[in-house]
């Protein structure tokens, strides 16, 4: 049996990276490709757990080192006992987040630094990297108003962060694409949810005809 493909979608607060993951799956399986849609922090009970703590913490918050420890604890339990069984089986994995939000977030706008990020990952999760990330970049008004809706009741603790670090974590995205165009992929998210997923389909197309 055959390893299973893993696809990231990645991106700032607001790009419809949830959306396009859903759909993204709806889309394999329906082309009888066996597919777990799984998110960061989460995906297991354990990890579920810890994203809880990270997005509503308990008194005062967490520092920026102990933020990026939990984070690599939840991704830790969700590669060994969810995302690597899977791919195994020889399933495909398509996961809302992974590593590269951990860079992007706690290293680059964070400041712990890529280095520091990637040892926790090598540590806990044995430096297990997606086939494919995808980054949705849209444009600002389009983000503006998704958040708007997305937030209506509040933000969590890593949406309600200053606008300067948001754009560093844009930033980081598109930096991370740029320096390994194998690995990543760019899709432009504006315009209507369809517009959008058939550039996804078209980012996926080359796993789909190597498979």
């Amino acid at each position: 049996m055959s390893r299973g493909r893993f696809i990231t979608l990645e991106g700032g607060e607001g790009m419809g990276k949830s959306t396009q993951a859903k759909l993204l799956a709806d889309a394999l399986k329906a082309k009888g490709i066996p597919v777990d849609l799984t998110r960061e922090p989460g995906g297991t009970p354990g990890s579920e757990a810890i994203r809880a703590l990270l997005l509503h913490p308990p008194g005062e918050g967490w520092d920026r080192e102990a933020e990026a420890l939990l984070f690599a604890a939840a991704r830790s339990d969700h590669v060994a006992r969810r995302i690597r069984p899977e791919l195994e089986s020889g399933n495909w994995v398509v996961c809302d987040r992974f590593i590269d939000s951990s860079r992007a977030y706690q290293g680059i706008a964070g400041g712990l630094g890529d280095k520091h990020i990637l040892a926790l990952h090598d540590l806990g999760s044995h430096g297990l990297l997606p086939d494919l990330t995808i980054v949705i970049d849209a444009p600002l008004q389009d983000v503006s108003n998704r958040l708007a809706i997305r937030d209506a009741a509040g933000s969590d603790a890593i949406g309600r962060r200053a606008n300067e670090y948001h754009a560093s974590v844009n930033a980081a995205f598109l930096a991370f694409a740029k320096a390994d165009p194998k690995r990543f992929q760019v899709v432009d998210g504006a315009g209507e949810i369809d517009e959008v997923q058939a550039r996804v389909m078209q980012a996926v197309a080359p796993l789909l005809e190597s498979s």
